[in-house]
């Protein structure tokens, strides 16, 4: 009880910081950056604050964490146009966007799914800005709990959903989980610096294959041919199309679903060592379990956007 005594006045001194005009002017400055290194494909919330950090220096502390906030909370929501417009993951966190937002784009309804997207995003962010506000210092000692065992389980159980996804056979979602973990190996490993396997005298292998990397070759480069080969555009809409309002009412319709996803991206975020690239398809996963026509997924059904938005965002 004395934490919350003490916690409740830095609150409250943490708003009145946050309504600073001049803080809020950084904060949106930082949300503006956030939102146009988001929709680079490749370049997430690292890479944004990286480029960043040179101008920090000597800047007033509370200023800079605005910016740096800022920039940091809109990547999972920029990052949204590549993997519906181009079917390219903009970043580790959007890769289960891809398999339904961009069959969507095809069919005409990019709008739709981007303003289903936005949506979910926009609420998750809300839900995970508010669990962590609330149970900040309830989960701290929770969270120092977890040792290898329970990351080991969190991680087992991310695994399971490739055989959920895999569908009715599930040989094939285990050798593709297996050929991950083989490929995930590639590297020096990132507690001791001792190399796994090896680089194969391939200086840039000893950091291990980029999630990014790896996601562009499985999802963009077969496009790319496929639309070589094709000698057509994605989608014959030359505009994004309508249905803007109607993304809204997709998301409102799957509120349930919305806020599901949510809890999971909050509960796999506060876990240490986890983040985009696992909750997405730990909520890509439940989204399918949990729905009753499985078979229209992966071929533009809204719940797989409105699902992984809703969890990165939160996380």
């Amino acid at each position: 009880m004395d934490i919350f005594v003490d916690a409740l006045p830095a609150l409250g001194a943490a708003w009145e910081q946050i309504l600073h005009p001049l803080v809020l002017g950084y904060l949106v400055l930082g949300v503006v950056m956030g939102l146009a290194v988001g929709v680079l494909p490749g370049l997430g919330g690292i890479a944004g604050l990286s480029l960043l950090l040179p101008f920090m220096f000597g800047m007033e502390p509370m200023l800079g964490l605005a910016l740096m906030i800022g920039l940091i909370a809109v990547v999972p929501t920029s990052d949204t146009f590549a993997s519906v417009l181009m079917g390219i993951p903009g970043s580790s966190a959007s890769q289960a966007t891809v398999l339904d937002g961009f069959p969507m784009a095809k069919k005409g309804q990019a709008a739709r799914a981007l303003s289903a997207a936005f949506s979910s995003s926009l609420f998750g962010g809300l839900v995970g800005a508010a669990f962590l506000t609330v149970f900040i210092l309830v989960a701290r000692p929770v969270v120092l709990l977890f040792k290898s065992p329970e990351l080991l389980m969190v991680s087992v159980f991310g695994l399971s959903m490739v055989g959920i996804l895999a569908g009715r056979i599930a040989l094939k979602g285990i050798v593709a989980a297996g050929l991950g973990l083989i490929i995930g190996t590639i590297g020096e490993g990132p507690f001791n610096g001792e190399l796994r396997m090896s680089s194969y005298d391939y200086p840039y292998l000893t950091d291990g294959l980029k999630l990014v990397i790896v996601g562009l070759g499985i999802f963009a480069v077969p496009e790319i041919i496929a639309l070589l080969r094709k000698d057509k555009a994605i989608s014959d809409r030359p505009v994004l199309g309508g249905g803007w309002w109607l993304g809204i009412r997709d998301w409102w319709n799957n509120k349930w679903l919305s806020v599901q996803c949510s809890i999971i991206g909050v509960v796999v975020g506060v876990i240490p060592g986890l983040g985009g690239s696992v909750v997405d398809w730990i909520a890509y996963g439940h989204t399918v379990n949990t729905s009753k026509m499985k078979s229209d997924f992966g071929k533009g059904d809204v719940r797989g956007v409105i699902g992984p938005e809703s969890s990165n965002n939160a996380k």
